[in-house]
């Protein structure tokens, strides 16, 4: 969901660049040498993925995995979503440099808010159950990113706002997607590695 340079108004831009600068600086205090392989993987995840997008109008159509990212990773998405971004604005052109801030906080505070709602139901739950709400998670993830992308639309001008509800509506396959893959990798995870769900163990 990458939005373009040149498609927002300059407080939307420096909003967003503000309000990563902060999420960066939470997630740089959360993440421990520890989580840096994670970290890593996530991101790298997250490049790939949405190497893969079809583009609707200002915005484009792909897999994210932030609701994953979320989960395992809390406040510290922000500097590992960040990073796969940069390196999308400069190899491929994808969104843009000026509204990196705006990209970034779009899709990271959706995942951060993925991991402190449904964080704790997955690791006080059973396996199973922990999966079905990690897809539920995925899918909000995914859900909350387009609304973001639609308010920074909206907020721009009124132009934008009949592209808004297309935005979220052609999110809709994505959604389920993205809640099927993160409902089967938690599922993985729960099952490789279940101190990284343990009741306390999901740190926002």
């Amino acid at each position: 969901m990458h939005i373009v340079d040149g498609a927002l108004s300059s407080p939307v831009v420096i909003a967003g660049a503000v309000a990563t600068a902060g999420g960066i600086a939470m997630g740089l205090r959360t993440l421990t040498l520890e989580r840096i392989p994670t970290a890593g993987v996530l991101s790298a995840a997250f490049f790939v993925a949405s190497l893969i997008h079809v583009p609707i109008g200002p915005s484009s159509v792909h897999l994210i995995l932030n609701g994953l990212a979320g989960l395992l990773l809390g406040w510290a998405a922000f500097p590992a979503l960040f990073v796969g971004l940069v390196l999308q604005a400069v190899f491929f052109g994808f969104g843009g440099l000026t509204v990196l801030g705006v990209n970034t906080f779009n899709i990271a505070m959706p995942a951060v808010l993925t991991g402190i709602i449904f964080g704790r139901l997955i690791a006080s739950g059973s396996v199973v159950r922990g999966a079905v709400w990690a897809g539920i998670g995925g899918a909000f993830a995914i859900a909350a990113t387009a609304g973001f992308v639609g308010l920074s639309l909206a907020l721009t001008g009124e132009e934008y706002l009949p592209a808004v509800g297309f935005v979220f509506f052609a999110h809709i396959p994505v959604m389920v997607v993205e809640g099927i893959l993160t409902a089967f990798a938690v599922l993985l995870v729960r099952q490789a590695k279940p101190e990284l769900f343990a009741p306390g163990g999901v740190r926002p």
